[in-house]
């Protein structure tokens, strides 16, 4: 029978995408590692599961250490376990996806990782699976979009029902008829209309929509089902 001390050690490490949107695209947070090996290429924001932390505490770590930011919405994606995905040692990395409003929190990501937002269609060439983990997370972003209302965590609290199209299309990769979008959206009946309106948008202005996250987690219960 087999015991612990006759096994090898390996690290286990968590790497985060960060999702923002800016009110036109959909972005991606990136950094440029400053250690080698691949020092100074473009990078997912990772660090090592320390001995007193769980994997969702060292991902919560490493998102607020990148930008300063809690209880963001994070969601466990899936683990990479190749054998020579970092060639320095045997790493085993979970990967988490966060969403972030951009419009709100532009203060708090940290200059000293030399972050920077990227075009999700345009962003560099990462290090490692890096490019592997963003694909998966957009895959899994398109289907909780479809399925949950999170895509209004991207959104800042008020919003206009056209930057609520724009960023489906963003998360979509498609453009979205105009006339079914908005029926798709009142038929949920989970919005707030206000009475303020968007100026910006055109000589009328648009009026801004809210979340109702309340009576979301009512309709929830009476066996409420989003679906876009």
């Amino acid at each position: 029978m087999e015991s612990y001390n006759d096994q090898q050690k390996v690290l286990l490490a968590v790497d985060c995408i960060i999702f923002g949107f800016d009110k036109r695209q959909l972005k991606i947070l990136l950094i440029k590692r400053d250690f080698e090996p691949e020092r100074g290429k473009w990078s997912l924001m990772g660090g090592f599961l320390r001995p007193d932390e769980n994997l969702d505490t060292a991902a919560t770590r490493v998102l607020h250490h990148l930008t300063g930011l809690n209880n963001v919405y994070m969601e466990q994606l899936r683990s990479y376990s190749a054998p020579d995905r970092d060639p320095v040692d045997r790493t085993v990395s979970v990967s988490y996806y966060a969403l972030i409003n951009i419009t709100e929190h532009t203060t708090e990501i940290n200059e000293n990782y030399s972050a920077q937002w990227f075009d999700i269609n345009e962003f560099p060439d990462l290090i490692f699976d890096h490019n592997l983990m963003v694909a998966n997370a957009m895959s899994r972003l398109r289907y909780r979009a479809s399925t949950k209302p999170i895509g209004f965590e991207l959104l800042p609290e008020k919003f206009t029902m056209k930057q609520l199209q724009v960023l489906y299309e963003a998360i979509l990769g498609e453009q979205l008829d105009k006339r079914n979008f908005i029926n798709k959206i009142n038929g949920l009946d989970i919005l707030q209309k206000t009475e303020e309106k968007d100026m910006k948008s055109s000589r009328k202005g648009s009026f801004l929509y809210k979340f109702d996250e309340e009576k979301y987690k009512i309709k929830v219960s009476d066996g409420f089902t989003f679906r876009l």
